[in-house]
């Protein structure tokens, strides 16, 4: 590593670059705890980062990804809070989605294709905690509706179906996209069965248990009396004229 940032300032200075070295961050993932001697980058040291921010997401030793998962809760937290009076309005019900989908799953999705295949389960389930908050609030359901039931009702994936749709699209289009060098990006590499190693983003679309499935709608047959009539699952508030 040293070497190649030995040949880092030449390269930088053919392309008229400029690297602020106190910005500069180095991580060694892994377990390992003797950290080895500070990097050298124009005669300055980089020092060795227990978590560092790369494109706004933050990346530990571990690779456990439990810092990018706490900062997207609490990111989708503040973004609920802030819109509290928008999603408990007399908007219409599309309109209250649209407005949980561009400001809050958005935060609670930033880049997850590149990190959600690196979450624990308990860690998945925190993400899908925070969008079932945000559709029991914006439609308003009592407490004895099961978080299913809405999700379904409103034709909401989970989370995880969400991510894995996201991570399809942006595969299929650097597979097929005219740029090369993003052709088979981050490929997936096949691994003898009693291996233990970390995740692939790939391995999102091997899951076969994460398949997205839309509920469709069609057309109910009419009920014989008001007896076949099924009760609401949510209370829906109308808008106003």
């Amino acid at each position: 590593m040293q070497k190649l940032l030995e040949l880092l300032p030449a390269w930088l200075d053919q392309w008229r670059m400029a690297v602020n070295v106190g910005k500069t961050a180095a991580l060694l993932t892994g377990l390992k705890r003797i950290m080895p001697p500070p990097l050298k980058l124009r005669g300055s040291d980089i020092e060795w980062q227990s978590q560092v921010t790369y494109l706004g997401c933050r990346i530990d030793r571990s690779l456990r990804m439990v810092s990018q998962v706490n900062h997207v809760v609490s990111q989708a937290k503040m973004a609920r809070a802030m819109l509290r009076p928008v999603l408990t309005s007399r908007l219409p019900l599309r309109a209250k989605l649209s407005v949980y989908k561009t400001y809050v799953r958005s935060r609670l999705t930033y880049a997850a294709p590149a990190w959600y295949s690196l979450c624990s389960p308990a860690q998945r389930s925190k993400l899908q905690v925070q969008q079932n908050v945000s559709l029991r609030v914006l439609t308003g359901a009592g407490r004895y509706v099961r978080n299913d039931v809405i999700a379904r009702d409103l034709q909401i994936p989970s989370v995880e179906e969400f991510v894995v749709g996201l991570a399809r699209r942006m595969f299929d289009r650097a597979d097929h996209g005219p740029h090369r060098h993003l052709q088979n990006i981050a490929p997936l590499h096949t691994r003898p069965p009693d291996a233990t190693g970390r995740p692939l983003p790939r391995d999102l679309l091997s899951d076969p248990t994460a398949e997205i499935e839309m509920p469709v709608q069609t057309a109910s047959p009419a009920p014989q009396n008001t007896d076949d009539i099924p009760r609401p699952r949510f209370r829906v508030i109308p808008a106003r004229p």
